[in-house]
């Protein structure tokens, strides 16, 4: 008998304490049980129900959107995570996974990246409006009440982005060093659209991410290429691991047990390297609404080269004062993956002051893990 049916045929109880007593029980299962060398591909024919995790799409008029669910399938959404350019939601489930215990957290797949399939046009990418509106589909679609919004890096940036334009989803918003630029940055990306083309690829970020390495020939070959360089250097484990489960596709028609094997990024390099260059957004005019409807916002910025200048920060703290800004020691921008049971507890306590009513101090402890350890 498959391991899956194995599973479901367990009474509810038993599931959730194999999922929570083993994790890597629950990632076997997230999988979906594919076929050796099919991880990854979409599997629209069944929904994965465990204790903890739960996959599913939402359909809009351009395609799908994926999600995964962590916590108990009958509660209301109290928060959606949003992922950084070229990662998805799986990266961070070991993050998030422990509020599953006791509320329902949901983090989904942006436009061209993880398992959502909606057209991702490079040349067509001109600022995060489209992110933004694909998050507000999301949430009119699934979210029947207003919820706390996160995210890490350009998903953070989203997140105000939404906050700005639907302050009626948002009841809060956790931001880990969002990318948020100066005004006049953004003043010249509007001027002068031309820009990117002009200077030849656009900024570093840009340039790098157009000549990334796009196809493996397994996912340990990917992983060998990745763990303890570059931006991985600092990640703890199991997050290059999750990255990897929905990273990668495999785009090969040989057998599936074949040593002829192709995996490639399930975010394109070309619509990374777009994503970073579309830079003509509106944080400052989001944050303007953010302010005047009086949303909390907590950010959490790195100590160790931030992408949030301290410019930046000082503009964003003298426009909203309400603002909480909390610089995080030894960690850089790749915090989420260094030190991510404190960005839980900020998740933690927004949801438990912002959603389930607590008052300052009343919330209780959060567990720093599945197993309760960190």
């Amino acid at each position: 008998m498959a391991v899956r049916e194995r599973f479901t045929s367990c009474p509810a109880s038993v599931q959730t304490l194999l999922c929570s007593q083993w994790p890597s029980f629950f990632k076997l299962l997230i999988s979906e049980e594919k076929p050796a060398g099919r991880v990854g591909e979409d599997d629209h024919a069944a929904r994965l129900h465990s204790g903890l995790m739960r996959r599913y799409r939402t359909e809009t008029a351009e395609g799908d959107m994926q999600a995964i669910d962590f916590g108990n399938p009958a509660l209301e959404i109290a928060a959606v995570w949003l992922h950084a350019t070229g990662f998805n939601a799986m990266t961070y489930q070991s993050m998030i996974a422990p509020l599953g215990l006791r509320t329902k957290v949901t983090a989904l797949d942006m436009r061209g990246h993880g398992r959502t399939k909606l057209p991702a046009e490079p040349k067509k990418l001109k600022s995060w409006h489209k992110y933004r509106d694909d998050v507000i589909t999301f949430l009119e679609k699934n979210a029947t009440q207003p919820i706390v919004l996160c995210g890490h890096s350009m998903g953070g940036c989203v997140a105000l982005l939404v906050a700005g334009k639907r302050p009626d989803l948002v009841k809060g918003l956790v931001l880990v060093d969002p990318v948020i630029l100066t005004r006049r940055f953004y003043f010249m990306k509007h001027m002068l659209p031309f820009l990117p083309s002009f200077l030849g690829g656009g900024n570093q970020m840009a340039r790098q991410a157009r000549k990334r390495r796009a196809e493996f020939s397994s996912p340990e070959k990917a992983r060998e290429a990745y763990n303890g360089r570059g931006a991985f250097k600092t990640w703890r484990e199991p997050f290059l691991d999750d990255y990897l489960m929905d990273g990668l596709h495999r785009v090969d028609d040989n057998h599936y047990d074949s040593d002829d094997q192709r995996w490639r990024l399930t975010c394109e390099p070309a619509w990374e390297a777009a994503t970073f260059n579309a830079q003509r957004n509106q944080p400052w005019g989001a944050l303007s609404k953010v302010k005047k409807k009086k949303i909390p916002m907590v950010i959490l910025r790195p100590e160790i080269q931030p992408v949030m200048s301290d410019k930046v920060a000082d503009m964003m703290l003298d426009k909203y004062p309400d603002l909480v800004l909390k610089d995080r020691p030894n960690t850089t921008h790749f915090h989420p993956m260094e030190a991510p049971y404190e960005v839980r507890e900020e998740l933690s306590t927004a949801i438990a002051r912002l959603i389930e009513g607590f008052a300052a101090g009343d919330e209780g402890q959060m567990r720093r893990s599945l197993h309760g350890i960190g």
